[in-house]
């Protein structure tokens, strides 16, 4: 959720830190600080609100000389956001100075036992204990110190740390929180995702848990949580600098929305191979893909709701037994996972916290763990026994959507593969299917060129308090899709039902003028969707419609209708999303909200 960066080499520290922290605003925050070792001591220079803030004090890292330093961004937990609770932090006298994503959970005990030695505490944050404790081991030796203290905390961290008598050093640190260095062409970098480094260097190292690095102009080490050495590969990133830049849209989440046809066509072309579906990567021959007996999806947020999305398309299409399961209750109920269960978590970064806890889970009951990420070399990426990547690129905005349509895709792909490999799909079907797939990205294109009509109809409902999303079937996967979209950039209440279930008290909801968000795009439950329609209309609900070009009772039933392109049963949900996001997207900008950088949310949450 915080950013870090780190920089030491022979240019001026400050303002590579600026733009490394610039290119981690995505993943929230609500203060920032950097430090910078001038010559004589380590100077920092912290605020709560926005970059610029930052950016004026500092008048673009023109006041903060040195070639060595650190940055973050932070999101508050441990204390409200304030000038003091904002990272960096330090000891008594200023000599250790710590940057830190994570939670410290024994922070409590720790600080107890650090002011029964007379150490003074200025913050509310956890943090702050990590310097003392550095300060408490510290007797010269840097690597010391921090595994010592290492050895004592609980939780999750990523640490960017600064020792003053070492002004030629840039220590870092990682357990549990995202973690990247790189070498530049005239230093090192450390950084809490690749967007930060990519302007000074494509290589990238990802750190591993319990791995210390020292950085020089130089180079860098690594050493283990024994002081051992380790040797580490680096990797080359091959994103294009500008995916990650706005390209002249409004806003990223508008662009991300625009570049979800060439998402969609890069994950699904390079596995379409000899008129068939190639996932290599997967591992698995015919023989081990018809032993799964069982599929288990692990994921939070809108991953979840693609995993709710491939229940439908698991048992319908390949007649396997599918659980979604949300990452952050998975590991307390002690899942049970029979011999022949696949367990697949879904993550866009690779590094949700839940999630990747959840992973560890299910491998130390002993199933095989397939994930699907966005992110190459995330900690999920790494430690899963295989990888399928949704190639979207680099997404920015908070609210996923280029990511959460590649996810589909990696879906619909996994489905047919075991359907066919079960002799579930003939050629012929599979082929008929491969077909519709190619037509998705030309199909939502033309969805988002129609955005005006879907504007005009979120700028009648910007003051609307309560919006239901409702669908049966598949419908109800994309309905909670819908509907996180619209509460996480708007702030307006929503929430999404399964459409039979109105009968059963949410009904009771509904009154004049209470917008509903209905879908409908299976054949097969078109009258019973009528039916809901009519039921929340009659107590004065207005009713946006998504639904098929054949619905001919549509324009009948709702008060406002948005047609899809045909395509396959199992393949609506990426048409149906388009709108959907489009209304969210619209409603939040007529409101005036911070579409890319929600309120209290982050892009990547690494902690629990």
């Amino acid at each position: 959720m915080c950013g870090i960066v780190g920089y030491i080499g022979k240019s001026q520290a400050a303002p590579i830190l600026l733009d490394g922290l610039a290119k981690l605003e995505y993943r929230g925050y609500d203060s920032a600080g950097i430090a910078v070792y001038d010559g004589q001591e380590i100077r920092k220079v912290k605020s709560r609100g926005r970059l610029k803030i930052l950016n004026e004090l500092t008048h673009g890292g023109e006041t903060l000389p040195g070639t060595v330093g650190i940055g973050h961004t932070r999101w508050a937990t441990h204390g409200s956001p304030s000038d003091i609770n904002a990272h960096p932090h330090h000891n008594k006298d200023g000599s250790i100075v710590v940057v830190h994503n994570g939670i410290i959970e024994n922070y409590l005990k720790l600080k107890k036992k650090l002011e029964g030695k007379n150490y003074k505490f200025v913050s509310e944050t956890d943090t702050e204990v990590i310097a003392h404790l550095l300060d408490e081991y510290y007797q010269g030796n840097p690597l010391q110190a921090i595994t010592k203290v290492m050895h004592r905390m609980e939780g999750s961290y990523a640490l960017g740390i600064l020792f003053g008598d070492h002004p030629d050093e840039l220590y870092a640190v990682r357990k549990d929180s995202p973690l990247i260095v790189g070498k530049t062409e005239d230093g090192c970098m450390i950084a809490s995702d690749v967007p930060a480094i990519l302007r000074y260097t494509r290589d990238v190292t990802f750190v591993e848990n319990g791995e210390i690095i020292r950085m020089t102009k130089e180079g860098m080490e690594f050493f283990n949580a024994d002081q051992e050495p380790v040797e580490k590969i680096s990797v080359h990133i091959d994103w294009d600098v500008k995916a990650a830049e706005k390209g002249g849209f409004e806003h990223f989440m508008l662009k991300e929305m625009y570049e979800q046809p060439r998402a969609v066509a890069d994950t699904f072309s390079p596995r379409l191979k000899e008129g068939g579906i190639d996932i290599g990567e997967l591992g698995m021959s015919t023989e081990e893909l018809l032993k799964v007996k069982k599929l288990v999806i692990v994921a939070c947020g809108s991953a979840y709701h693609a995993g709710v999305t491939a229940k439908y398309i698991f048992e319908g299409l390949a007649r396997i037994p599918t659980e979604t399961e949300l990452a952050s209750e998975f590991r307390y109920r002690n899942p049970i996972l029979e011999e022949g269960t696949l367990v697949a978590v879904i993550s866009q970064s690779g590094e949700t916290a839940d999630t990747l806890a959840a992973l560890r889970e299910a491998k130390s009951k002993g199933a095989r763990v397939l994930g699907i990420v966005n992110a190459v070399g995330s900690s999920i990426a790494r430690e899963a026994d295989s990888v399928m990547y949704t190639w979207a690129g680099p997404e920015i905005a908070v609210a996923t959507t280029k990511a959460y349509s590649a996810q589909l895709i990696a879906i619909y792909l996994l489905a047919m593969k075991f359907a066919f490999a079960k002799g579930i799909l003939t050629g012929e079907e599979l082929a008929g299917m491969l077909g519709d797939l190619k037509k998705l990205p030309v199909q939502i294109e033309m969805l988002l060129n129609n955005r005006e009509k879907i504007q005009r109809f979120a700028n009648r409902y910007l003051a609307a308090r309560d919006v239901y999303f409702i669908g049966r079937g598949i419908d109800y996967a994309i309905s909670m899709e819908g509907s996180l979209k619209l509460k996480e950039i708007s702030y307006i209440h929503s929430e999404a039902y399964a459409a039979g279930e109105l009968k059963h008290g949410t009904i009771s909801l509904i009154e004049e003028g209470t917008l509903v968000a209905a879908v409908s795009t299976q054949k097969e439950l078109y009258r019973k969707m009528i039916s809901n329609i009519t039921e929340v209309r009659t107590r004065g609900a207005f009713v946006l419609l998504v639904t098929n070009e054949d619905n001919t009772e549509a324009e009948k039933a709702a008060d406002y209708v948005i047609y899809l392109p045909e395509t396959n049963p199992y393949f609506t949900n990426s048409l149906a999303i388009i709108p959907l996001q489009l209304l969210s997207y619209y409603v939040a900008v007529g409101k005036g909200c911070d579409v890319d950088k929600p309120r209290n949310l982050a892009k990547s949450v690494t902690v629990e």
